[in-house]
């Protein structure tokens, strides 16, 4: 049994069928990453299983329960955990009270401890800037920090939305490098990314999204080997 599995999804923004009947699959352990472009349905579909858009029809099952239907809190406190887009940090909290918003489903003082000294390990920056509001940090910074509190949440699964986005490259291979760690370190992640290249180089299998359907699934080394693949989203042709 897969950890999440998404069956025949589909979404709605009125009278738009933005996901058309995805079904995918994320085991234990893996990064599964999300390519297409803009308008694909990739944050769509991370926003249904977060429960932030609600499904018109199908399922999301977390390790055999259905999901789909629940509120975004309680999908959370099952540990389906979300970086969103555009990171939407609380620009006049610190750096220590954004983190500690991540962590409200957790009562237990000693575990949050133990949750901060880990975010603090992975992002050192993030300890010497724990006092900082958090609209004075850099770009990076904020991302940082973005999936910090997610981290916080205990996650069994993050779904990362567009962790590169707005980043210069050497932050985007920073940021990269963190993901595989959190993935060495037991974090599933299910990851929605423009940079194919990047996301396809940390990931262990990838579904291409084109107008809400999945067109493609294989692989990364395969997928990155795919000659539509490497012409649409490698920039090759």
């Amino acid at each position: 049994m897969a950890l999440l599995e998404i069956n025949n999804l589909h979404t709605y923004y009125g009278k738009i069928h933005a996901l058309k009947g995805i079904s995918l699959t994320v085991e234990q352990g893996e990064i599964v990453t999300l390519i297409g472009g803009n308008g694909a349905g990739k944050t769509t579909t991370l926003n249904t299983i977060s429960g932030i858009v609600r499904a018109g029809e199908g399922r999301v099952m977390l390790d055999g329960e259905d999901i789909t239907f629940l509120a975004p809190h309680l999908i959370v406190e099952r540990g389906v955990v979300q970086s969103p887009e555009g990171r939407k940090i609380f620009q006049r909290l610190t750096v220590m009270e954004n983190l500690e918003m991540g962590a409200y489903t957790c009562h237990d003082p000693l575990e949050i401890s133990h949750d901060l000294d880990f975010v603090f390990e992975t992002f050192p920056r993030l300890k010497e800037r724990q006092k900082q509001f958090g609209g004075t940090l850099s770009g990076g910074e904020q991302q940082m920090l973005a999936i910090g509190r997610a981290l916080m949440a205990r996650p069994r699964i993050l779904l990362l939305d567009e962790p590169s986005m707005g980043l210069a490259p050497l932050l985007v291979r920073d940021i990269f490098r963190v993901i595989k760690y959190l993935n060495q370190q037991g974090v599933t992640i299910l990851l929605v990314e423009q940079n194919a290249l990047m996301a396809l180089g940390v990931a262990n299998r990838g579904y291409v999204l084109q107008t809400g359907n999945i067109m493609l699934s294989d692989t990364a080394e395969a997928l990155q080997q795919n000659e539509m693949v490497r012409a649409a989203y490698l920039g090759e042709h």
